[in-house]
């Protein structure tokens, strides 16, 4: 796999992971592993008016326990659809370029996907295109092992970690005292930032 950049699939995936894949070469998601929870694969966070918010995609709880991610189900028990969508009008409805594109990342969600890897991928490609970002992304055949090889993201970005690529301050609708708030989704940058975001990112 070299001088290919490895990630895990994720959940409105956060900047520095946009930042990664943006990077010239081929953009390679793990599709063979086994599922890791409380990691970005069904989470993202957002900035509210209280700070950093957590949004995560409940999943089947039968299928956990080493289950392949490509056969990880999403669970429609819960109301997650609805809780998400009002938590990003609650958080971005004033940000200056949320019009522009809530509607399409709303459908995605409504969608009622089967598998989160759909999920995932469907929500990933659509962010690309808004970002106008030429990237293109395709699936591991293989499981390769965990490496220290440096485009091997796929447990370095976690959202119990400090992030691994330097984001510089840009315009938020909240934030705490005036601090820039790092460590959040796409979504916060594109809504706040709209063109711009893509600049930002190189």
């Amino acid at each position: 796999m070299s001088n290919k950049i490895l990630v895990s699939t994720a959940y409105l995936p956060p900047i520095e992971y946009f930042a990664i894949i943006s990077k010239p070469g081929e953009t390679l998601i793990e599709l063979e592993e086994n599922y890791h929870k409380q990691t970005y694969r069904n989470r993202c966070y957002i900035l509210s008016s209280h700070g950093s918010q957590m949004l995560s995609v409940p999943v089947c709880s039968g299928s956990l326990h080493k289950t392949a991610l490509k056969e990880i189900r999403i669970d429609y028990s819960k109301r997650w659809q609805q809780v998400h969508l009002r938590a990003m009008i609650a958080a971005y409805g004033t940000s200056p370029f949320f019009e522009f594109y809530n509607d399409e990342i709303f459908r995605i969600i409504s969608a009622g996907h089967k598998y989160l890897i759909d999920l995932n991928t469907t929500l990933t490609i659509h962010l690309l295109e808004a970002l106008e970002l030429d990237t293109k992304v395709a699936f591991t055949t293989y499981f390769e092992p965990l490496s220290e090889k440096p485009d091997d993201y796929r447990y370095r970005l976690d959202p119990k970690k400090q992030t691994i690529v330097p984001q510089r301050r840009y315009s938020q609708v909240f934030n705490t005292g005036g601090e820039f708030v790092a460590g959040l989704s796409i979504v916060d940058l594109l809504f706040n930032m709209g063109p711009e975001s893509i600049g930002y990112l190189g």
